[in-house]
């Protein structure tokens, strides 16, 4: 008889590029490969430079003032982690009217999304549509 092992979706490797997704309405969420990035925080700071128009986050102790707290989607154990940015993305006038996603990468601690750059347009796979091409980490 042959010697059988059970597949599980953890058996498949984490995407190991850090992307950031800005949805609609202003919420962001960070892959699994960001979060680790980060260190894992609990909470982060968002930081944007308007003039280069990069957004950033840095992680911070949850009792921070300015932390925001970083919590993972509802049912997923391994991301992707939402943070609520809407009045960040509105303070800014971050364009919110469409998902995007960015790849982001670290400069000294902090992971940035260079918003000068497109992003990949991106849809919800809710309804069990890969049309997005994204990967279980997309929301």
């Amino acid at each position: 008889m042959p010697n059988f092992e059970t597949f599980t979706k953890r058996m498949v490797p984490l995407v190991k590029q850090p992307f950031i997704t800005i949805q609609k309405r202003g919420t962001m969420s960070l892959n699994a490969a960001a979060y680790t990035a980060l260190g894992e925080p609990e909470a982060v700071e968002l930081l944007y430079d308007p003039a280069e128009r990069i957004m950033g986050f840095r992680a911070v102790a949850k009792e921070s003032e300015h932390a925001y707290p970083l919590r993972a989607q509802a049912g997923k154990s391994i991301g992707p982690y939402i943070v609520s940015g809407t009045a960040f993305t509105k303070y800014y006038g971050i364009d919110t009217t469409v998902s995007r996603r960015w790849v982001g990468y670290l400069d000294e601690g902090v992971l940035c999304v260079d918003l000068k750059q497109s992003g990949t347009e991106v849809t919800s796979n809710r309804s069990g549509s890969r049309a997005s091409g994204g990967d279980d980490d997309d929301v």
